[in-house]
């Protein structure tokens, strides 16, 4: 008998132990799931409000622009607007970054309305090309892919060529919606659109047409205006825009080496510009959105051309 009550006295205390266990196991599985839905709301709530900062951001860099340039003839990389606006308090961060999208190529600029090509563009985008040491075919299959019909240029590629690749797709047959799409046209890869990103843009004036701000484009853009302009004829253009931006397109003359040069660009470039990006990056603790967004600036009235989160 005395075995038998030690033996259901064990028992009883294994039996007690291992309830124990489980309910200690559920207990910490109850907090954990608690902890868990905690910190996902914390995320969700965080990942809001980074997006809505970052919104403000972009809207607010609209602001900042349409007051800079109230009344200016001209825009330069040592305006106001080209300098980062980093903010930070208790709710998060937030980094506005303004850059000028008229300082680069048009790309779909290349192909006129009647489809034909437009040779001042093509031979800017060549110029380009040769000093990035791309192909020179890169061009034509650009051209094909914004023009509206299925003949293809010398080295250009048409639907009939696209339907070869896996997956198989269709030439655009109109103009680059982004920059991005680009990587779409045979022979572009990612790497030589990461090498052209600096240079080109998708967008242009309400017009269609398009001039190349000398105060704000890159070096490699300032070369491929013209045949006559080599790397250190941008280099003093580039020195003189530094001490003292270009007010009116005829003062580009004045650059030694430009006298015969700038006359040819009349009509091709401009010292202002009404296309720019705005980048807001926004910082919620350990959430964080960005908006990228491109806007036209006319009259002092703003339209958003592009706008991107992620």
């Amino acid at each position: 008998m005395t075995g038998r009550l030690k033996n259901e006295s064990g028992f009883a205390l294994i039996l007690t132990l291992v309830v124990t266990a489980l309910m200690v196991a559920v207990v910490v599985e109850m907090i954990h799931q608690v902890y868990v839905d905690t910190s996902l709301s914390r995320g969700f709530r965080d990942g809001q409000q980074a997006s809505i900062l970052a919104e403000s951001g972009a809207t607010g860099g609209v602001k900042l622009l349409q007051t800079a340039l109230s009344g200016r003839t001209f825009t330069a990389l040592s305006d106001m607007w080209a300098t980062p606006l980093k903010l930070d308090d208790e709710v998060g961060s937030l980094e506005i970054t303004v850059s000028e999208e008229s300082g680069k190529i048009y790309v779909n600029g290349v192909v006129q309305p009647n489809g034909t090509e437009e040779p001042f563009t093509l031979a800017v985008l060549r110029r380009l090309g040769t000093r990035l040491k791309l192909q020179e075919d890169v061009w034509n299959a650009a051209a094909d892919w914004i023009d509206g019909d299925d003949m293809p240029r010398s080295g250009g590629f048409e639907t009939s060529d696209y339907r070869t690749l896996k997956p198989a797709y269709s030439a655009g047959n109109r103009k680059f919606m982004t920059l991005t799409e680009l990587s779409l046209v045979k022979g572009v890869t990612p790497e030589l659109l990461g090498a052209l990103r600096p240079y080109l843009t998708v967008f242009s004036d309400q017009a269609g047409t398009h001039q190349i701000n000398i105060n704000t484009a890159p070096k490699e853009v300032l070369v491929a205006l013209d045949a006559g302009i080599d790397s250190g004829l941008a280099e003093r253009i580039l020195e003189r825009r530094r001490l003292t931006p270009f007010k009116a397109t005829g003062e580009l003359s004045q650059v030694p080496g430009m006298e015969s040069v700038a006359t040819g660009l009349i009509g091709k470039i401009s010292v202002k510009g009404n296309l720019f990006k705005i980048t807001s990056i926004a910082r919620v603790k350990d959430s964080g959105r960005t908006v990228e967004a491109v806007v036209r600036l006319t009259g002092g009235a703003a339209e958003f051309l592009s706008w991107q989160e992620y």
